[in-house]
């Protein structure tokens, strides 16, 4: 979409937290997961993906982040999987090295990963799978992958902490995860809007925008499912649509679509009209467009290994800092 206008507006400062132990907790089912596979199905199947393409913006731009993050780490990546992969946003940015690298990608959705297949080429040799993030350790071994990244898609997964914990044992120790899922704040003037609507128009509200993870719980999940030396910072990138119905438009392309268990199937036009003009109203900018701001948290964590480097003991120091003052 030409119109669109696409920039990173802020970065907050990375800061870690200690890990901390626990065990799975049971799912609690918010998604719809068969639901999501047909979205992402049909994003990808209408005009052979053309459409789908031209929404490949939001997941190229946090790919391109992801491989930053990817690319300061020192060390050989040889066997990697690219988790929720899609066509292959960040596969496609992994460069050729010195020793031999192998990339595994994985998604959910057999259309949305062969989208491309016929005119792909990447750099590193590549094998698709279709899997489940939810599943992971049914199509993946154990101790298998150097590195996996997860580029924008756990955000609908039901069980994050148990997805974390399955990604940590598809890691060999001392292997890396580098993530990145929508946040909290995502959509915020959607979700707004469409709530205002919905209380004038029909008196009450029902769940538009997916409910999504919060910045400050994602090192304590990272943390409960085992990663050691974790990192964990925020990106918000805020695109600019001619309006509402643009942005609604290309989130069903994205096959970003809603996808909450009971959510209900339709909204009266009168609601949306009213969405739009209040959204239009309420964050509008001056050159007669709407922002939609897509907060991204990005996390890095470590399986745990002997070789790892662990923090001295309480009382361990041998210089004071008064010395140093």
């Amino acid at each position: 979409m030409g119109s669109l206008c696409r920039r990173l507006i802020s970065t907050t400062a990375r800061h870690q937290a200690p890990p901390l132990n626990g065990t799975a907790i049971g799912p609690f089912r918010v998604f719809d997961r068969k639901m999501k596979q047909m979205q992402k199905d049909r994003a990808a199947s209408i005009d052979n993906g053309q459409r789908s393409r031209t929404v490949d913006y939001l997941r190229d731009e946090v790919a391109d982040r992801v491989i930053e993050r990817f690319a300061d780490i020192k060390r050989d990546l040889r066997d990697i999987l690219d988790l929720g992969s899609g066509p292959g946003h960040f596969t496609k940015l992994i460069e050729s090295t010195t020793y031999e690298r192998k990339v595994t990608m994985m998604d959910m959705s057999e259309k949305t990963l062969k989208r491309d297949y016929a005119n792909q080429e990447f750099e590193v040799p590549v094998t698709h799978k279709v899997g489940d993030e939810e599943e992971l350790l049914e199509n993946a071994p154990r101790n298998s992958f150097d590195a996996v990244v997860s580029c924008l898609s756990l955000h609908w997964v039901n069980d994050l902490p148990g997805a974390l914990i399955q990604i940590r044992e598809a890691l060999k120790p001392d292997g890396v995860f580098i993530g990145a899922l929508l946040g909290g704040d995502t959509l915020f003037e959607l979700r707004t809007s469409l709530q205002l609507a919905e209380t004038e128009r029909e008196g009450g509200i029902s769940p538009r925008v997916s409910p999504m993870t919060e910045t400050n719980d994602i090192s304590n999940l990272m943390g409960r499912a085992g990663f050691n030396l974790l990192t964990v910072d925020t990106d918000e990138v805020k695109i600019a649509y001619p309006s509402m119905w643009e942005l609604m438009e290309d989130l069903r392309d994205m096959g970003e679509s809603n996808a909450v268990i009971g959510r209900r199937q339709f909204l009266h036009r009168d609601t949306l009209i009213a969405a739009s003009s209040i959204y239009k109203e309420m964050h509008g900018n001056e050159d007669g467009s709407v922002p939609a701001t897509f907060q991204v948290i990005y996390m890095i964590g470590w399986k745990p290994s002997p070789d790892q480097p662990k923090p001295l003991e309480r009382g361990s120091a041998e210089t004071n800092l008064k010395d140093i003052l």
